[in-house]
């Protein structure tokens, strides 16, 4: 070992649970600040390659954190968990394929109720029949969000979860995850081609109340980075494809806020954490052995 990585090591070590949002904000933050002060549009060239290097501080601060406290096994155990498909059981398939379908439909349907909108739904068949359109949209629906549940949940939550309990953990890694979000309200033409307007009121606490929901899956799945990413990544999509309605996006705030509010008192992945929920709740995982990296030590999970 040499003395750089050493005292790397040594660092990581010292700075503990701040070692990640450090890496993930700072990077991020680096390149995006260019891109603020210019007023171009995100898209534009050169301001697409700072956006998008800005935005791969996830899996950067993942990678190298688990890299210096748990060397190649850490990351290659990180790797298992993005791939394996036999951490998901078939009702968590489903809960991660028609969840947000049944969410959106059912905040729409609220809209329409309570006069918001008298068209609370646009079907954006575009997405799926224009091929250019499908393409910008797989990459904004799941390859973003899988560069950022490596990071987020792959590595850091796993961290907060040895820690603190589900909950708490799921709190702590959304509002590190909304800090990170907060620019993108001011990127020039970064939504241009969505449905989707944020505003911060009502989307950074939402993105607090969908890391609960995502900590459930991710619990409930074994701690499957797969099931995270595509349930994130279904959770655009869906939203897109339907085209939701702008005004139908605060109130799901509230949606957001019933369901959390259900996952975390009905759920004992919120509270007892991934390896000792027991098998009778919903979708629970086959307890497997297995050599997982925690803290830079190797322990073995019944």
């Amino acid at each position: 070992m040499t003395n750089a990585l050493r005292q790397a090591r040594a660092l990581v070590a010292r700075i503990g649970l701040l070692g990640f949002p450090l890496i993930y904000l700072g990077w991020a933050y680096l390149f995006w600040l260019p891109i603020l002060m210019s007023g171009e549009s995100v898209w534009s060239f050169p301001k697409v390659v700072l956006f998008l290097t800005g935005g791969a501080s996830p899996v950067v601060a993942g990678i190298v954190l688990a890299g210096l406290t748990g060397g190649r096994q850490r990351i290659k155990e990180m790797g298992s968990r993005l791939i394996d498909t036999r951490r998901i059981s078939l009702r968590w398939l489903a809960v991660i394929l028609l969840f947000w379908l049944a969410f959106d439909l059912l905040m729409a349907g609220a809209a329409f109720a309570l006069g918001i909108t008298d068209r609370p739904l646009g079907m954006n068949w575009d997405v799926i029949s224009t091929p250019r359109t499908l393409v910008f949209m797989l990459l904004l629906s799941y390859v973003f969000p899988g560069v950022e549940e490596i990071g987020l949940r792959g590595y850091w939550l796993d961290e907060l979860q040895q820690r603190f309990s589900p909950l708490l953990a799921g709190l702590i890694n959304g509002a590190t995850w909304a800090v990170w979000h907060t620019p993108f309200v001011w990127f020039p033409g970064y939504y241009a081609n969505t449905t989707f307007n944020p505003e911060l009121w009502w989307w950074l606490p939402s993105i607090v109340l969908q890391t609960l929901l995502i900590t459930w899956v991710y619990n409930g799945t074994d701690q499957s980075i797969l099931a995270a990413l595509l349930f994130h990544g279904t959770m655009n999509f869906t939203g897109e494809l339907l085209g939701l309605a702008p005004e139908v996006f605060p109130i799901m705030l509230i949606g957001n806020c019933i369901a959390a509010a259900a996952v975390v008192t009905g759920s004992r992945f919120m509270w007892r954490g991934p390896a000792l929920a027991p098998e009778g709740d919903v979708g629970a995982a086959v307890p497997r052995r297995r050599d997982s990296v925690a803290s830079g030590q190797v322990w073995i999970r019944e």
